[in-house]
């Protein structure tokens, strides 16, 4: 989607705003697996929000439609969620079965093959889509183990608007006031994401490495 003409420049500037609470949100969560995978998530998830955000900052500054810059968002999420899911199940479990490894990289391959082909990045939403909610899930079911519902709930909450802000931003029917609910909608998501990756990083691994029990399954 690019943005409108008369996109103003103070929507721009905000859609910076969600793309660094869910960066900062993401690296809290190295706590739970003490891994450097979860950091090399939050630099794809982040690059490619910050992408998209100065896509539309240049359209909002005067400048010209950059469609390859924009077009970086739903493949360097999928990458990035598929790492932190990875990352996460890993600590959980202890391993990486070929059970997962092979559907994941199927998943990756099929979408970006189609993506390819339509010589348009939407298909990659369907693969950012699926891991994002195995994220999340994960999540939820890590915070309701620990007794902690509160950080349930706000995953929960993000995890709704995602699938509702998702493709309703990828319409290309955008009138500004419908960007500003969707952008204002996504930072306040995102809040809840930061503040549920806080509480559960107030938890730490143990010291020994191995995998923590109350997070299997």
């Amino acid at each position: 989607m690019s943005a409108p003409a008369d996109y103003p420049l103070a929507l721009a500037v905000e859609d910076f705003a969600p793309v660094l609470l869910t960066t900062c949100g993401v690296l809290l969560l190295r706590r739970l697996t003490g891994s450097g995978g979860v950091v090399l998530a939050a630099a794809l998830i982040g690059t490619g929000g910050f992408a998209k955000a100065t896509a539309k900052l240049v359209v909002a500054a005067g400048g010209p439609d950059l469609p390859w810059l924009r077009g970086m968002l739903f493949p360097l999420l999928t990458l990035g969620f598929a790492l932190l899911y990875a990352e996460l199940r890993r600590a959980a479990t202890g391993r990486l079965s070929r059970g997962f490894i092979i559907p994941t990289v199927a998943l990756i391959a099929v979408c970006a093959v189609a993506a390819i082909l339509a010589a348009d990045t939407l298909p990659m939403l369907v693969s950012t889509t699926v891991f994002a909610t195995l994220t999340g899930i994960h999540l939820i079911r890590l915070a309701r183990r620990r007794g902690d519902n509160l950080s349930a709930a706000l995953i929960a909450a993000q995890l709704l608007a995602f699938f509702v802000l998702g493709p309703l931003g990828a319409r290309p029917d955008q009138t500004v006031a419908l960007q500003w609910t969707e952008q204002l909608c996504n930072t306040a998501a995102q809040t809840a994401f930061l503040i549920a990756a806080y509480r559960l990083a107030g938890v730490p691994r143990p010291r020994s490495g191995k995998p923590d029990e109350s997070e299997r399954g």
